[in-house]
């Protein structure tokens, strides 16, 4: 955890130096709205890395447009409250052109609301994955790099029955991300004969949810399914879940799905953890993006780190396509570089891009998550993986046919 928070702090570090330095017309400023710290502060280190990457290729090969992109970084804590506040910087103070995040769902729809879709400018979610963005109204300014929980849900329940665990306690973190998650999930077991014993919301940030654990222990079912964050309640759960012996298997969504959420608890107690989360897209671009993350230092398998590369690459890809680094008209540009039809543009390859860009060539960028072609509302398909805590760490499985 000091080695995330540490490595963390420098990224910060850097990019507040660089937005400290004059800009100059040419320049392109982008955000990184990240929930830095709450109960995804685990997890955002690596997804702040991968879109400091994508941005990191732009800036070694040519720049965007006539200069270089500054990167700027918020932080919007998992929160709603503390997203619109600093979507605001970014989008009215700092003025950056568009922005990569936020990460949970209901920090982008804060941020969306609060500043982003007012201040006209595209932002890209690598990770926020409750239905809810679905229906937002956003003038086609929010669009996400990860599947939907609809889609999520939909694998897990039937990931779970495939391997004959039919009845399950379910509790889920009380926002948006946590209930559009289980709701999906429930429907789908049930609609494939799974029973859930108890289905109950819980709050974050409590430290004791043994009365919880009672009320879902209570329905005799041995496997708990928690839908809710590692560095947070879904931590609390689990550790005092293991604690009350009242369960013998053990089931994590994407937000469950870092080695924080393992600290201070039995290894062997939770062998064999079934989680699930959006996976990396088998194909050319997915293998050049672990070569590329590789050789910056990265963990080219860190949950979303990949799905951020490819939501900041797009930015940039948008905005040389637009020609000017005002936000208007870059949602329709960034609808015309992610789909066909147009020549491939796989992850580094911005040299290339930019060429054929200015030789008014249409591009198609197909990323780390794969095909990136934007639905109506925004969304993308992908693939959902199966991991299993082996050893006290998560290991990837595989894709949830």
């Amino acid at each position: 955890m000091q080695i995330l928070k540490k490595t963390l702090a420098l990224t910060v570090a850097a990019s507040a130096l660089a937005a400290a330095q004059p800009v100059f017309a040419e320049d392109v400023k982008l955000g990184i709205l990240g929930d830095i710290t709450g109960p995804i502060e685990s997890l955002a280190p690596p997804i702040v890395d991968g879109a400091q990457l994508a941005y990191d290729h732009v800036n070694a090969q040519g720049g965007l447009l006539d200069g270089q992109i500054v990167s700027i970084v918020g932080d919007s804590a998992c929160d709603p409250s503390v997203a619109g506040p600093a979507a605001d910087k970014l989008v009215n103070s700092d003025q950056v052109t568009a922005m990569v995040g936020a990460f949970c769902t209901g920090a982008t729809i804060g941020a969306a609301t609060a500043a982003g879709i007012p201040g006209n400018m595209v932002q890209i979610s690598p990770s926020a994955s409750a239905p809810a963005l679905t229906t937002l109204d956003d003038n086609d300014l929010v669009f996400r790099t990860t599947p939907s929980d609809g889609f999520q849900g939909v694998k897990m329940a039937e990931l779970l029955l495939s391997k004959g665990i039919d009845d399950v306690a379910l509790t889920y973190v009380n926002n948006d991300y946590g209930k559009g998650l289980a709701d999906v999930f429930a429907e789908t077991f049930a609609a494939g004969g799974g029973n859930i014993s108890v289905n109950a919301a819980h709050e974050d940030g409590k430290a004791d949810y043994r009365a919880e654990l009672g009320q879902l222990a209570g329905g005799g079912s041995l496997n708990l399914v928690i839908l809710a964050y590692a560095s947070g309640s879904g931590q609390t759960i689990l550790r005092q879940a293991v604690e009350s012996g009242n369960f013998t298997t053990y089931i994590g969504g994407d937000g469950m799905v870092g080695d924080e959420l393992l600290t201070g608890i039995d290894a062997g107690a939770v062998e064999g953890m079934i989680a699930t989360r959006a996976g990396a897209y088998a194909g050319e671009s997915a293998e050049i993006y672990k070569s590329l993350a590789a050789e910056a230092g990265m963990d080219p398998n860190a949950t979303y780190a990949p799905q951020a590369y490819d939501a900041a690459f797009l930015l940039a890809l948008a905005v040389e396509k637009n020609g000017t680094a005002d936000r208007e008209g870059l949602s329709a540009a960034l609808r015309e570089v992610a789909s066909a039809p147009g020549e491939t543009i796989l992850p580094g390859e911005w040299a290339k891009a930019k060429e054929l860009i200015a030789a008014g060539t249409d591009i198609d960028y197909e990323g780390a998550g794969g095909p990136l072609d934007f639905d109506d509302a925004g969304d993308v398909s992908g693939v959902i993986v199966e991991l299993a805590v082996e050893g006290g760490t998560f290991v990837e499985k595989g894709a949830i046919d």
